[in-house]
This record gives structure tokens, C-alpha cells and sequence, in this order.
């Protein structure tokens, strides 16, 4: 706006002109005919006048092509000019230095009771050419509201590796509906950046892009990455954005930039790339060149090529691609030279050497140790999969690459190299890069011989032999599911020594195995750590459709011919061992799920346990007759055999995050039992693992729509293997000392296994239930586990658990029944039954009906025992008096007999009679009789005894008897 002077009859005034950089034009809202106006807005509040009329605009409905723009001076479309770009009716966004315009991210804090989780600082974050998520337990929201004059679209590219990670994209109109539930969860990317599209509706849209990490263990998930945001449906577009650093557009017109070749740079808006300098270098899309540094030895790998002719093969050298080293500054190393010959190695088992010597598969019903093939005899069956353990080519079904999670360049190279006797991680460009090695096979097929049937049998079993060897954190992980991507199943830090690992598939959905090794997690442009390496020895995968065999099996045949077909074995039969005959195995015994060759494939039932109808397997019908104490208990836990679940005590993570170890039980049960079920939601691959015991982790959230959310589910016990009063069974000892007992009745044990093998769990884990009898308990899932082990294992492999309940008490018997009887009333007795307590069973018996009988009053019975009583009084006294009387009478000849012991010393008085003789009695009696009163009588009864302890009764001789009667 320039300021002029004019006179007018001489005065001045001061005149403001407008300029076209003063204002600009925008439209008006349309109305319900879909008309606008063009109207023009200044730039500076302050300019009020000399602005343009407004103008009657472009149907709400117009819109421009790709690569155009809407010129608002002339309301018509031209093109954009080199260096810029445009997407007609929408607009992008490929720059991520920081947050656009528009673009909100923030943190929703946690809060769990009283616990409060700040997360604040939990948000995307910008990283040039893409946007990461966060990585922690908190939810991270990224938005972008835009209103759309007519329907358009949405997409993006999307970078999503780690099912530890929830991740979902919706939309909310201005009616606040959000996008369906079921097609808001995005899928785990498969290999690189996936694409995404999604239609918008007209008018007001506000885009989500949600994260919420649920990595429990010590390592934190992988981010989310985003990049490349173009939204359609907005009508028009009044300018054309530059192209960003790294691209460029040479010619009018581009809807899209083009990123810069490798080796070359280019600044914004630019209309063609720059190469770099010879002594500098850059990736593909790069917006600045590089110093190369000196070649070192890790900055190339050797490999092999094919076997000629006469079976020898090049030991080869390369530089790693993209070569960022330079060979002419001071100290570099030079490559070295290549062309040594060397001996092919043999080729795997299943394949020969053809004529061109290159490995070829034998054809099927043949077998090879990795020479010729051979036609399997008759009565035997190939076993086919695949064998890795020469590495002179790489197999056709396998694939290295290299990822790097935090480079903007998608250009993937060789990550894992083929060594003759191994294959190993070639040195890389960050230390950060992920090497990945993917195997991918068509799916799986059990062999004649063996009963698909059998719950027992395993589809199939990778084993591979590896070596690590790191001086920094390097990690290896094996991944296994349907992409390059998958459920992480083991992982090994540091250092590690060759060993083997096997793995069991259980679901043809498992059709991908990858081993990503990453020298480490800490992020660096530099390649310190490229000595690091993890090499594989061997890979064994077993039953894979269109496989080859290195061996052949005996087989049971169809018919006695020996050309017969293999068929499988009857269910509860084994083979003998070079015949191809069935016999059966001892009764209550299963067969082995390998191959059921020999009478040692009969596996024996644990005790109470039988076998089932496919003999496939060792069951329990919930219940048990045990000896206790010399008495017969018997168990009915049929109302404890429905599938209960139970967790453990809250845990947390770093940050706040409130989590469970769920564990859902199937305590025993027929064939057709419903299983335990633990389910992982995170993903849409619903893992669901079945069996007798499980366990998954468990956080409480809304994220989802549903209450929680379950992760990484593995089995403890798939199989029942006994039920015994023993604390020890099978190798697997209850913790007797963190359940102590605590009534005389034994503790029922449940011990299972899982065949399921881990680093940490070679033999796979165990798991053990006590049951114990507790009529207090009336719950049917109150389930304890060890005091000094609150995940339930002390050392992540044995499973403790305690079960109380009213359920696991013996049944009721009649040795638990009280008998109590009343009194007699009225000529009516009853005779009531009661439960013995402390009551210490369940069910059983019932307690019989209250009995009543006729009875004889106690009155009666009380005269009659008053009369007896009497009569039995006064006999007793009558009995009492004889004998004391007779007693009187010997006393009375024994004094007569002491008188006359003094006449002679040491010499006995002759008696005048020890017996008595006739008529004595009577002369006794009269000399009492006339000589005593009845008071005389009295008085002798009391006197005096002397000292001896004898009566004092006067004596009188034969002489002074004889002197009284005269």
C-alpha cells in the first residue's frame, strides 16, 4: 500500500493505494444451492478500503486436477510450476521436521484408582520424513480436523512391526460418529511401509491416529511410523507446496515429487537433483551429502557363487550396498581379492547334484543324504520337510533384507550372506539396522502313518542351530506367524554359544519363521559395533507341503502285499519295528505323538488317569477312590471341572501401568470337555491358546472397547499326566511348604505338563494344582497361588497352585453321620441324624429321616429300679451279718489257741480242737447267752483295738472256765 498526495482546490489529501499484497481472496460458505462469493481479506487489520468488490465465485462443486492449483484472481486452474507439486482437491503432507499446521498429538494420562500416570510427554513425535508414536504403556493421540466441501479420502503410509503395540486409525464426522470398531484396528505391517485408504464423507471430519504401548517386559515396543498424509475433498487448492529436501520436480503440472537417486541431494523446490561430491555420498531421497569415511573390514562381506561344472564355487568379496566407504583416503583397507576356488559343499538332504551341478529336489517317494536320490522302499513312507545345513546358495523359500526403522530411505539390501557351513549377518550401516532372514513355506501335512486325529501329534517342528557373538546389546530375535512380522517367540541378548532351539507349530496359519538381529538398540548413524554377528548353522522344518526327504520310515500298511499303501496305525496301536504290522498296546496306555514304531511307544497312564477312546491321550473323569488312614474316600469334582480363570496381584510397569497375569484353568473332564482358552487381542491374529492350564497378561482398558487387554498367551499344561496325593510326581515337586496343610484330610494334586519348550524352559513347563478340602468355601474359583512367588512360578517354567473349596472335600459318608436319640416322652422316642462336625465332605449320602419309636416311661422304670435297689439293700446286709458273725467265731478259737503258746516256749500248745466240733455252736451260744447283757454286747462292739491292730478280747483258760461252772 503506497501513500500519495493530490490538491483539490488546494487542499491535500492524503490517498492510500492498494496493492495485491495487501489482501487476498477467499470464499465464502456455501449456501444450500451450492453458490459462494469471492471476497477479498486484507492482510492488515487496519486496511478497511479500496479493496476489491466482492464477486460472485466457482460452484461449491468445482475443483482442479492433479497438479493445478485454483487461481483466485482469475477463479481459474493452472498448472504448477517445476519444483512444486499439488494434489488438485486435497493436500499432502511428506514433511515432518516439525508438527504441521493443524496437527495436534498429546498424551492421555493413566489413572488407575489412586494411581495417576502423567503423559504428558507421551506424543508423537516428528522425524523429517516420517512420524513416530510413542513407545511407552500411555495413549498417544495424533489429530487433524479438515472440512471437506464434497466427499474425499484419506491415505497414508503406515509402518506398524510390534503387536506389543495397539494401533488404530477413525474418523469422527460432525455428527461425532466415529469409524466402525471392526475396521478402525490397523494390521501388523508385513514387511515394509503398508498403505492405507479410507473415503471421507463431506462437510466437518476429525482423523485419529491412536497408539497405546503394552510391551510388559524389560524391552520397549516398537513405534508406529507415519508419513505421507494426503487428504482429498476439499474443493480446491489455492497454491502449489514445494517439493522437500530430496525430491524434486522438473516439470510443470507434477502431482508428486520425485525423490533424489543415490548419491545426489536436493534442496526445497527443487527442479532436479545435485550429484555429491566424490569424497561424500547419500542415500536415495536424501537432502544432504555425507563425508565417506575410510574402508574398514566390516565394510565388506564375502559370499560364494554356484558350483560349476566340476563342482568347485569362488569365494567371493562385495561391498556392502550402498558403499559409503571410500578406498582412496589414508588408512582405508582395499577389497580383497576375489576368485579363490574352493570345494562345493554337498548339497542338503532331499536334494542331488544334477548334471550342471546345482542342487536339484528329488522327486517324491525318493530320498537323498544330499547325493543321489533313492526310491523309499516298500512298506515306508518319505519324511519330507526341509534341511538347511550347507550354505552355498540361498534357498529359494528364503529371503535376507535389512530394515532400519529410524532411516528415511526404504532401499533394502542383503542383510544375511551364505557361507558354505553357515549363513551370517553381513556388517551393516547402523548399528540399529534390524538383519532379517525370513523363511516361507506353503503350509504343512501330516504323513499317512500318523492319525490326524490324535490331539497328541505335532504338525510340524522348526529346529535351527544358531551362534551370537556381540560386544555391545545385540539381540536375536525368531519370529513366527503369517508375515515377516510376527509374534516374537524367543529372543537371546549378548553372546550365546552354538546351540539348538526347536519350536512347535501348532496352526497352518504359521507359515513364516524370521530371525531379525539387531547389534543394538540404541540409535547411531555409526557402525561401531559391525564385528558383531549371529550365524545359522542348520534349519530342520518337518511336514511342509512340497518338501523333500532325507529319510524314510517304516509304515503300517493297507493289505499284506507289500505294495499295499501306508495307512496309519488303529487308534491304541504301535508298530512293530521293521514289519509293518499293528499290534495293540497294554489297556490304559497312550501312544506317543512322534512315530509310533515299538512296544516303547505305549506311554502308561499317571495313576488315576485313563486313557481315551483315540488313546491319544491320559484323562481324568473327575473323580477319585483313595486309602486314607484305613478308610475309602471318595472325590467328585465334577463342579469344579468347568473352565474357571483367576489372576494374580496387580503388578506394574515403569510407568505406572497396572497389569495381571490371567490364568483360566480346565481341571479335568470327558473327550469332549471344554478347554481353557487364553486369547491374545492386541492383533488381528486372535492367537488363542488351549488347554488344560494357561496363562496371558492383562491390562485393564477402554482402548479397545472392551474391558481388557490380553497379550502373550502360552500354555502350562496341555496334557494331564496324573492326579495323586503325592507332593512329588513325574519331576515335578509341589511347593509343600508355601501351602501348609492344615486338617488331616491329604491335599488331591493335579499335575500337567506342556510340551511347548522356551530358552529359559527347555523341557517345557509343568504346572501343579492342590486341591484341598474347605467346607467354608463355597466359591468355585478361589484359587491361591505361593506366598513367595506371586506370578505363581518361582522360576517361570513350575506352576504352583491351591484350591480351596467345598468341592474338593470327600463325598459324605455314614461314617460322617451322628446318631442322637431323645428321652423318652410319653411313651414316644425319636432318633435324629446329624452331620459329625467339623464337617469335613460334600454330597453323598443324605442324612436320614428323623426315626420315631414307641418307649416305656421313665416313671415306671424309675419305681421299678427303687424296688429292686431295696431288695438288693437288704440282702447285701443280711450277707454282710452272717459273715461277720462267722468271722467273730474264728477269732473266738484262734484267742483259745494263743492262750496256751506260753506253757512251753519255742513250742506250740497242743489244741483241744482246731475244728469244731458238734454241738459247739450251741455251747457258745448259751455261754453269750447267759453270761452277757445286750448292752454288755453293745459296749464290746465298741472297745478299743490295741496297737497290733487287733481287738483286745479278754481270754479265759480251760481251768478258770471250769472253777466259773462249778
Amino acid at each position: 500500500m503506497n501513500e500519495t498526495e493530490r490538491h483539490f482546490n488546494g487542499v491535500v489529501v492524503v490517498c492510500f493505494i492498494i496493492l495485491q499484497s495487501d489482501y487476498h481472496f477467499e470464499y465464502t460458505d456455501c449456501d444450500v444451492l451450492g453458490s459462494r462469493w469471492r471476497v477479498a481479506i486484507p492482510n492488515k487489520p487496519e486496511t478497511c478500503t479500496g479493496l476489491p468488490d466482492p464477486v460472485k465465485g466457482t460452484h461449491c462443486t468445482f475443483s482442479c486436477n492433479d497438479g493445478e492449483f485454483l487461481d483466485m484472481r482469475t477463479q481459474e486452474c493452472q498448472k504448477c510450476v517445476a519444483g512444486t507439486y499439488s494434489l488438485g482437491t486435497g493436500v499432502a503432507f511428506d514433511e515432518w521436521d516439525t508438527l504441521p499446521t493443524g496437527f495436534i498429538s498429546h498424551g492421555i494420562s493413566i489413572n488407575f484408582g489412586d494411581t495417576l500416570t502423567n503423559c504428558s510427554n507421551s506424543t508423537w513425535i516428528p522425524k523429517s520424513d516420517y512420524i513416530a508414536s510413542n513407545t511407552d504403556e500411555c495413549t498417544s493421540t495424533l489429530s487433524y480436523a479438515v472440512s471437506l466441501k464434497k466427499p474425499g479420502s484419506v491415505s497414508f503410509q503406515y509402518f506398524y512391526p510390534d503387536n506389543h503395540m495397539f494401533f488404530e486409525f477413525y474418523v469422527q464426522n460432525d455428527q461425532c460418529q466415529s469409524t466402525d470398531s471392526q475396521r478402525r484396528w490397523m494390521k501388523i505391517s508385513e514387511s515394509d511401509w503398508d498403505y492405507h485408504y479410507v473415503q471421507l464423507s463431506s462437510g466437518n471430519n476429525v482423523l485419529y491416529w491412536r497408539t497405546t504401548g503394552f510391551s510388559l517386559a524389560a524391552n520397549t515396543a516398537k513405534p508406529v511410523l507415519l508419513k505421507n498424509i494426503a487428504i482429498s475433498g476439499v474443493s480446491y487448492t489455492s497454491e502449489c507446496f514445494h517439493c522437500k529436501p530430496g525430491t524434486y520436480s522438473d516439470k510443470p503440472g507434477a502431482a508428486h515429487c520425485i525423490p533424489c537417486p543415490a548419491n545426489s541431494y536436493s534442496n526445497k523446490g527443487a527442479t532436479a537433483c545435485q550429484p555429491c561430491e566424490a569424497d561424500k555420498y547419500s542415500g536415495i531421497g536424501s537432502g544432504t551429502c555425507l563425508q565417506r569415511l575410510p574402508c574398514k573390514t566390516t565394510d565388506y562381506f564375502y559370499t560364494h557363487t554356484t558350483c560349476d561344472s566340476s563342482g568347485q564355487t569362488q569365494l567371493m568379496y562385495k561391498w556392502i550396498k550402498p558403499k559409503i566407504c571410500s578406498e582412496t583416503v589414508e588408512g582405508a583397507v582395499k577389497l580383497p581379492a576375489s576368485g579363490e576356488m574352493m570345494a562345493c559343499p554337498p548339497c542338503n538332504p532331499g536334494f542331488f547334484s544334477s548334471n550342471t551341478s546345482t542342487c536339484e529336489p528329488c522327486p517324491h517317494g525318493f530320498y537323498s543324504n544330499g547325493t543321489e536320490c533313492s526310491e523309499c522302499p516298500a512298506g515306508t513312507e518319505p519324511v519330507v520337510g526341509f534341511e538347511y545345513k550347507w550354505w552355498n546358495k540361498m534357498p529359494s523359500n528364503m529371503r535376507s533384507s535389512v530394515f532400519s526403522s529410524e532411516y528415511s530411505s526404504t532401499e533394502r539390501s542383503t542383510g544375511w550372506e551364505v557361507a558354505g557351513e553357515y549363513i551370517y549377518t553381513t556388517p551393516s550401516n547402523q548399528d540399529s539396522d534390524y538383519m532379517m532372514l525370513t523363511l516361507t513355506v506353503p503350509g504343512y501335512s501330516l504323513p499317512h502313518s500318523l492319525s490326524e486325529g490324535n490331539e497328541r501329534v505335532q504338525l510340524s517342528r522348526i529346529t535351527f542351530v544358531f551362534e551370537t557373538k556381540c560386544t555391545a546389546d545385540c539381540k536375536l530375535y525368531f519370529m513366527a506367524g503369517q508375515n515377516e512380522w510376527s509374534n516374537i517367540v524367543e529372543s537371546w541378548s549378548g553372546t550365546m554359544g552354538k546351540q539348538s532351539y526347536s519350536y512347535l507349530i501348532k496352526s497352518n496359519n504359521t507359515v513364516s519363521f524370521t530371525w531379525g538381529f539387531q547389534r543394538t538398540g540404541i540409535f547411531s548413524m555409526k557402525n561401531e559395533y559391525s564385528s558383531d554377528y549371529a550365524k545359522i548353522y542348520s534349519v530342520h522344518l518337518t511336514n511342509v507341503i512340497g518338501g523333500v526327504a532325507s529319510e524314510c520310515r517304516q509304515c503300517a500298511l493297507a493289505a499284506v502285499d507289500s505294495d499295499s499303501a501306508c495307512v496309519p496305525c488303529p487308534p491304541g496301536h504301535y508298530m512293530l519295528n521293521g514289519t509293518g504290522v499293528c499290534k495293540s498296546c497294554p489297556s490304559n496306555t497312550i501312544i506317543r505323538p512322534e512315530q509310533p514304531i515299538g512296544k516303547q511307544a505305549c506311554i502308561p497312564c499317571g495313576p488315576n488317569t485313563y486313557s481315551n477312546e483315540g488313546r491319544s491321550a491320559c484323562m481324568s473323569d473327575c473323580t477319585l477312590a483313595l486309602h486314607h488312614k484305613g478308610e475309602m474316600l471318595n472325590y467328585d469334582f465334577s463342579p469344579l471341572a468347568n473352565v474357571i480363570g483367576f489372576q494374580s496381584s496387580p503388578r506394574f510397569t515403569s510407568k505406572g501401568l497396572q497389569y495381571f497375569h490371567h490364568f483360566s484353568v480346565a481341571l479335568c473332564g470327558t473327550e469332549n470337555r471344554a478347554l481353557a482358552s487364553c486369547l491374545e487381542n492386541v492383533t488381528e491374529s486372535k492367537r488363542d491358546v488351549k488347554g488344560y492350564i494357561c496363562q496371558s497378561t492383562v491390562v485393564p482398558s477402554e482402548v479397545r472397547g472392551q474391558s481388557v487387554v490380553s497379550s502373550q498367551p502360552f500354555s502350562i499344561g496341555d496334557s494331564l499326566i496324573g492326579v495323586t496325593t503325592d507332593f512329588q510326581f513325574d519331576d515335578i515337586s509341589s511347593l509343600e511348604g508355601n501351602f501348609p496343610v492344615e486338617s488331616e484330610l491329604p491335599d488331591v494334586m493335579f499335575y500337567y505338563r506342556s510340551r511347548e519348550t522356551t530358552q529359559a524352559c527347555k523341557n517345557g513347563r509343568s504346572a501343579s494344582i492342590r486341591l484341598r478340602c474347605d467346607p467354608t468355601v463355597t466359591l468355585k474359583n478361589h484359587v491361591s497361588l505361593p506366598s513367595n512367588c506371586s506370578e505363581g512360578t518361582c522360576d517361570g517354567c513350575s506352576f504352583h497352585f491351591l484350591w480351596c473349596s467345598q468341592y474338593a472335600c470327600p463325598l459324605c459318608s455314614e461314617r460322617n453321620i451322628k446318631e442322637i436319640v431323645s428321652a423318652c416322652i410319653q411313651g414316644i422316642q425319636r432318633t435324629t441324624y446329624v452331620w459329625q462336625q467339623p464337617l469335613r465332605c460334600t454330597g453323598g449320602v443324605s442324612l436320614p429321616p428323623q426315626k420315631i419309636s414307641a418307649c416305656v416311661t421313665l416313671d415306671l422304670w424309675l419305681k421299678f429300679g427303687v424296688s429292686i435297689g431295696t431288695v438288693a439293700a437288704i440282702l447285701l446286709i443280711t450277707i454282710s451279718c452272717y459273715f461277720w458273725k462267722r468271722t467273730r467265731k474264728l477269732q473266738y478259737k484262734y484267742s483259745k489257741l494263743m492262750m496256751t503258746a506260753g506253757d512251753k516256749e519255742c513250742e506250740l500248745p497242743a489244741a483241744d480242737s482246731c475244728a469244731i466240733m458238734e454241738g459247739e455252736d450251741a455251747e457258745d451260744d448259751l455261754i453269750y447267752l447267759s453270761k452277757k447283757s445286750f448292752f454288755t454286747k453293745i459296749k464290746s462292739f465298741s472297745r478299743e483295738r490295741t496297737s497290733d491292730g487287733f481287738d483286745s478280747v479278754p481270754l479265759k483258760s480251760s481251768a478258770a472256765q471250769e472253777m466259773e461252772m462249778n
